[in-house]
């Protein structure tokens, strides 16, 4: 039973979160909400020490569906980027400000870029396309993301300093269009550069709160020197890119680490 801790941890913390805030706010939303998304996790970590192959893809389409269709279109919050910039100029510390602040801002200092890898619901689609292995070398323009997460603020702020009405309404139009937008630009990005999780790489905004906070994540990807064999499989079969037998910190591409887990699975000698 020793085996099944890490999916008991992770329960337990997503639990604490959930009673925390349930009592916090006076709402047992919270208590729902995070206990969903706490038992969907740990049921895709039982799921891979089963051995089951599409763990990993469950833990997805639980938490990525119930983000998107039940949080975003049905409840009607915008649970983007955008969502995050409104609550916080309004001041309010609910939906999608609780969401960055507990998935995307200190979360990856505990799990690193896991959200990006079982619950981001753009990810969620594109892991389907054809080409789950990058087929062409990582390009360097990292720096458009930066270019997106400006505009996303710049376009929140104008929003309140031109006293838009009817903001809500606003909002919400701009997550449909938002992931519309992601899906089209992280497609069309898949096909022409052969690569599943370029839109990731080069122009999700988000992952200018996720990359600096992973760089200090407690759960992460370590090598076994004594085992292994440098045949570079791990290497050649994650899709971000990352050199996971250099333990250190610093290791190439580090902090894109999604905690897919493949260069374990793919490794001959288990030294992951």
């Amino acid at each position: 039973m020793k085996k099944y801790w890490p999916p008991a941890a992770m329960l337990a913390i997503f639990e604490t979160v959930a009673v925390s805030l349930w009592f916090a706010k006076d709402n047992i939303f919270y208590l729902f909400n995070f206990s969903y998304i706490g038992l969907s996790i740990a049921l895709g970590i039982f799921l891979y020490i089963r051995r089951y192959e599409h763990a990993r893809r469950v833990v997805q389409l639980l938490v990525g569906l119930y983000m998107l269709v039940y949080l975003g279109l049905i409840c009607r919050e915008n649970m983007q980027i955008e969502g995050f910039w409104y609550y916080l100029f309004t001041g309010v510390f609910e939906a999608a400000t609780i969401h960055y602040a507990v998935a995307k801002i200190f979360g990856p200092l505990l799990f690193g870029r896991g959200w990006c890898g079982y619950a981001c619901w753009t990810a969620m689609v594109l892991d389907l396309l054809p080409y789950k292995v990058p087929e062409r070398p990582r390009r360097n323009i990292g720096w458009i993301r930066y270019i997106t997460f400006a505009g996303s603020l710049i376009f929140v702020a104008a929003l309140f300093l031109a006293r838009a009405a009817n903001i809500e309404r606003i909002m919400f139009r701009a997550f449909i269009a938002g992931n519309l937008a992601y899906y089209a630009a992280g497609i069309a990005l898949a096909y022409a550069f052969r690569d599943n999780r370029a839109f990731c790489k080069y122009i999700c905004p988000v992952t200018v709160f996720l990359k600096p906070m992973s760089y200090f994540s407690l759960l992460r990807i370590k090598c076994d020197k004594d085992k292994c064999v440098s045949c570079g499989k791990c290497r050649r079969v994650c899709p971000m890119d990352v050199d996971v037998t250099d333990n250190s910190r610093k290791r190439l591409n580090g902090t894109e680490c999604i905690l897919c887990m493949e260069c374990v699975r793919n490794c001959p000698k288990n030294a992951l």
